[in-house]
């Protein structure tokens, strides 16, 4: 096997593979092909991860294949084979959390567990735990990952392993930083890199002060912090990982960034890119990219800082890495801004907004605080368990001592009342004795009650706030069940627009877009509408724009688009007036009344489509009527609505639709789907019928997206007449 890692190795070391190569491949044993495997990768993984996974995958092939069946298997030689399969992929996991597929990172964590629990292999199942909680803590579950975390942390305590303990004092410290806790932060680090020191630990004093030097930066104390990445960047490289060289400079450009020294923070993030790439490290690739957008910002060439952090929101998605997506989409709501990209600006922000939200959410703060009162608990009343022996270990002594002195000096009573007086001051002093240890148990107890009541005011607190969410949440779908009955039924729908069909697909429980359905006569009002935001603060929003369509056309008696639209924005701006707050939320819609053959629209920044067949005379075609460019709400300059006329002809289908089909993320590149798109996908299914393309849009839409998350409600008419 030749590998890159090789020009990394002296002659002795290509030597010495050698003659293990020779070995896996005439050993009869597995026992000895699994430890010879094991020896060869100890000489390349720090040079080769891709060479160091397929060893590993090797390893736990083999032991899997002998674990199939155990039953000419020793005792001895199923706890050799389970343990290198649980080594073996926990070396797997590493690998798929470095290249950012989480979820088979946490796949293989999890064997490793299984396996390390099978054979009870203390230290194995703490770093498994702690290993998931890497991954619950990339995905922005923090209260996973500090459950998760406290539990390796006390193993390792009870094993006295004192590398271990620093790893997850470090982790806990990571989690308290982003949480805003930047003092308790500082305290676990601190604690971490005095144990590491202690145990010269080379790569964990690295990582220490990489992280310590994030404190001062966090706090704007750039030139401290800057002391800590030099500091690291001072150490032997051979024994430190180049993971954490690639981000002490992305810190280092930062600081630069605040101190005002854009070139050398230039000059800091490109080293640290090319130190990632160099070792394959996604994550920390994608946090280079987006410390170079930040830097290119800085400079002033926002285009070049919009092209970085797409390329990091891109991959971030990919990897379900909240952490990353906050931080991408900050720096690219940053540049739209700059370029007066106002729509894209407001996209990023609120996507910065509910990342940063889902990672700071009161639930993961409570949980990090119970997990940390919990702790001191057990920790506590272990000691107590344990002070307590100690008592009565002493007050046994003390009383067989007692008994013997009783029994001499029955045997002996007749001696004098010297040795009488001795004897009984002595029995004093044993019982003054007892009474001390007996006082300080009831002082112990106290402390343990004391510990107790707060353990169970934190168990409340905590089942309170589920409760709450349960509450939430309740309440959250009851109000899905009213904004469905707002809307008109697909059998009214049918009765009206025969050939039609509906794609309404919610980002959560309820929605910001509606369709919206009126009949005047033999006139058809319906219309496809967007309102400010999604989930609850859009579906408020959409509450106040359907009702001012609905009493536009039944209080008012309009039948003419524009004009529906002009008393829509008036009933909607005056709604919004009445607070003492100034309220720019409103709505985008498209709205059609269909008339025989004759159909009016007016648009409030969604337009209207419409496809005419394939005939004779000419390929078929896709017509678009562009809407006004202003919201239904408040706006600076308040223009009528345009409402225009068109006469349609049989097969002619016309489309009407809001944003979120258009701008979902998704495909192998992670992009948009696009405006582009979505009309050769309609002009390539013209030939279907209705109900026949709302599959095919359905579909594609799901196909598109992927793993991706939906990024916003979707809602798409199609009309055929």
């Amino acid at each position: 096997m030749v590998s890159w890692a090789y020009a990394q190795l002296s002659d002795e070391q290509l030597i010495y593979i050698d003659s293990l190569q020779q070995v896996i491949a005439t050993a009869k044993n597995d026992t000895v092909r699994i430890r010879a495997i094991g020896l060869w990768d100890n000489q390349i993984w720090r040079y080769d991860i891709d060479l160091d996974y397929q060893l590993n995958q090797r390893i736990a092939a083999i032991a899997d294949s002998n674990l199939a069946d155990t039953t000419s298997l020793s005792p001895e030689e199923i706890a050799f084979y389970v343990g290198a399969a649980g080594t073996g992929y926990n070396i797997m996991g590493i690998y798929h959390q470095d290249q950012g597929n989480l979820l088979e990172a946490i796949k293989y964590y999890q064997l490793s567990l299984a396996a390390k629990q099978r054979v009870n292999e203390v230290d194995g199942i703490a770093q498994a735990l702690h290993n998931i909680g890497n991954i619950k803590y990339m995905q922005g579950n923090y209260a996973g990952a500090v459950e998760l975390y406290t539990r390796s942390l006390k193993i390792r305590e009870e094993l006295g392993n004192k590398k271990g303990m620093a790893q997850s004092l470090n982790n806990i410290g990571l989690m308290n930083l982003e949480q805003g806790d930047i003092d308790k932060a500082l305290e676990f680090y601190q604690k971490s890199l005095a144990l590491k020191e202690e145990i010269e630990d080379h790569r964990g004093i690295a990582n220490s002060l990489n992280n310590i030097g994030n404190v001062y930066q966090d706090r704007e104390e750039f030139n401290k912090a800057l002391d800590y990445y030099n500091r690291l960047l001072a150490l032997d490289p051979s024994k430190t990982d180049a993971k954490v060289i690639g981000a002490a400079y992305n810190n280092m450009a930062a600081c630069y960034i605040g101190l005002g020294d854009f070139e050398t923070a230039l000059e800091h993030c490109l080293k640290g890119l090319k130190v990632k790439e160099s070792v394959h490290d996604q994550r920390g690739i994608i946090r280079s990219y987006t410390s170079l957008a930040n830097t290119y910002h800085a400079l002033g060439n926002d285009p070049e800082a919009i092209r970085y952090a797409q390329k990091a929101l891109q991959m971030a998605r990919k990897m379900q890495a909240l952490l990353e997506v906050k931080h991408a989409a900050l720096a690219l709501y940053d540049s739209y801004k700059q370029m007066g990209n106002n729509h894209q600006a407001l996209a990023m922000y609120e996507l910065y907004i509910e990342s940063r939200d889902s990672l700071e959410s009161e639930a993961n703060k409570k949980e990090i605080i119970r997990q940390e009162l919990l702790y001191t608990y057990e920790k506590q009343a272990a000691a107590d368990s344990t002070k307590n022996a100690e008592v009565e270990k002493v007050k046994d002594a003390q009383i067989a001592e007692q008994k013997a002195e009783n029994k001499q000096f029955e045997l002996k009573a007749e001696q004098g009342k010297q040795r009488t007086f001795y004897l009984y001051g002595g029995l004093g002093l044993a019982l003054l004795f007892g009474g001390v240890i007996f006082s300080r148990f009831q002082v112990t107890n106290r402390q343990k009650s004391v510990i107790e009541t707060q353990k169970k005011q934190v168990d409340r607190a905590y089942d309170e706030l589920e409760e709450k969410n349960k509450e939430i949440l309740d309440s959250i779908a009851y109000a899905k069940r009213i904004q469905t009955a707002i809307l008109p039924p697909t059998k009214v729908v049918k009765s009206y627009l025969t050939d039609s069909f509906i794609l309404y697909k919610p980002k959560d429980i309820v929605a910001g877009d509606f369709y919206w359905l009126e009949h005047q006569d033999d006139i058809v009002l319906f219309a496809a509408a967007d309102c400010t935001g999604h989930g609850v603060p859009g579906a408020m929003v959409s509450v106040v724009c359907h009702n001012a369509l609905n009493r536009s056309v039944r209080e008012h008696g309009l039948t003419d688009p524009g004009k529906i639209l002009n008393k829509t924005r008036e009933i909607v701006v005056a709604e919004f007036e009445k607070s003492d707050e100034e309220v720019k939320d409103g709505m985008d819609i498209a709205l059609c009344a269909l008339q025989g053959h004759t159909l009016h629209y007016a648009g409030a920044h969604n337009p209207l489509w419409i496809i005419k067949p394939e005939r004779k005379s000419h390929a078929a075609e896709l017509v678009e009527i562009k809407a006004n460019k202003q919201p239904i709400g408040k706006f600076d300059a308040l223009l009528p609505y345009t409402t225009h006329t068109i006469e349609l002809e049989p097969g002619d289908t016309i489309y009407i639709f809001s944003d979120g089909y258009v701008d979902q993320f998704g495909g192998e590149k992670g992009k948009k789907f696009k405006a582009k798109a979505f009309r050769e996908l309609l002009l390539s299914i013209q030939h279907e019928p209705m109900e026949r393309q709302h599959k095919l849009i359905n579909a594609t839409f799901e196909n598109w997206k992927g793993d991706f998350e939906q990024v916003d409600d979707v809602c798409v008419m199609g009309v055929k007449v």
